[in-house]
């Protein structure tokens, strides 16, 4: 079957071949009734433009390259979903890395994306200043890039954050107000400003509530880190009346542990986590959580890349922090 070309869509509208080309490639010098009859007459001719002469053409690959840590996590792949939609939406691919927490492969996820040409990159960081010389090359180069999650201070660049500081005091003050006296904070890497910002929350709620502030043991973000932290305070004999985790899966790694040695809970010891996670709301108990907006971060970190992409060297960058919300569930609630 002969393939439907430009030519053959210029024919039937008795215009130049030039006409046709710009109307694809949405100039600025063709009237819009024009441009959408041409539009119209293409698909009923079934013509389809050449993905790669149209690269070629604009010097474009379409590509956009997105890199997170992990997919554990359905955190990121809540984000990625909705950011994909997005730039699918505008005619873009998307290219998606995972860097396994390793700087070394974060770095080689990066030169993947750039030797395939991405017009943008959507990233979270493994850590704040790892990999940092690069991306601020690629930044001083006019990169389009936005940083979600994971960022770097020191980055002058589009960020898509949430209020950590925030919503970890409203957890804490939440198990405060239910009447826990000794709450431990299960924090997550401390080179890492979302954790320092969630331990400041957890102090704030302490000294607002005139208490001592609670013992903050270094954790992580698995469910193995949750359990071996509940499993030495069990045989240290140093088990707390709260528990405010750094995520869902630490806390619920922590539950487990507790379970297995016949503590209840939230009777004997209460849980809260932080990311609203698929299972929060299908264990037993059900996990208080804090929900972050993993829809509104997808949507917004495309959004400033493709407004970056559409206004190269004359865009500003900007931080962009997101609210949240507490759901408060059986895990946490005295009765």
């Amino acid at each position: 079957m002969k393939r439907t070309t430009i030519k053959d869509v210029a024919k039937k509208l008795n215009v130049s071949v030039s006409t046709v080309s710009r109307a694809f490639n949405n100039k600025y010098d063709i009237k819009e009734e024009t441009k959408e009859l041409i539009i119209k007459t293409a698909k009923e001719l079934g013509y389809r433009p050449n993905p790669i002469a149209r690269k070629l053409i604009q010097q474009r690959s379409y590509n956009i390259g997105i890199i997170v840590p992990e997919f554990v996590n359905s955190y990121f792949p809540d984000v990625i979903m909705e950011a994909q939609k997005v730039l699918i939406d505008k005619g873009y691919q998307v290219l998606i890395m995972q860097s396994n927490d390793s700087s070394e492969t974060e770095l080689k996820n990066l030169e993947t994306l750039l030797d395939n040409m991405v017009d943008g990159l959507i990233v979270s960081l493994i850590r704040e200043d790892d990999n940092i010389e690069k991306y601020k090359e690629l930044l001083d180069d006019k990169m389009p890039i936005v940083f979600f999650n994971r960022v770097a201070d020191k980055l002058d660049a589009c960020k898509v954050v949430f209020d950590d500081f925030k919503w970890a005091f409203f957890a804490t003050e939440h198990l405060i107000l239910q009447g826990y006296e000794d709450i431990v904070y299960l924090s997550g890497p401390k080179h890492m400003r979302l954790s320092l910002n969630r331990i400041m929350g957890f102090e704030k709620a302490h000294r607002k509530h005139r208490r001592d502030v609670g013992k903050i043991i270094p954790c992580g973000f698995s469910m193995e880190e949750g359990a071996k932290a509940a499993r030495q305070m069990i045989e240290n004999n140093q088990v707390p009346r709260a528990i405010f985790a750094a995520n869902d899966h630490c806390a619920i790694g922590a539950m487990r542990v507790f379970k297995e040695y016949g503590y209840n809970i939230p009777k004997d010891v209460a849980i809260v986590g932080f990311t609203e996670s698929r299972l929060a709301e299908h264990i037993h108990p059900t996990l208080t959580t804090v929900e972050q907006p993993t829809k509104d971060i997808g949507i917004t970190a495309a959004n400033l890349l493709i407004e970056q992409l559409e206004n190269k060297g004359m865009f500003v960058p900007q931080t962009i922090v997101l609210n949240g919300r507490l759901n408060v569930r059986e895990s946490s609630v005295t009765h």
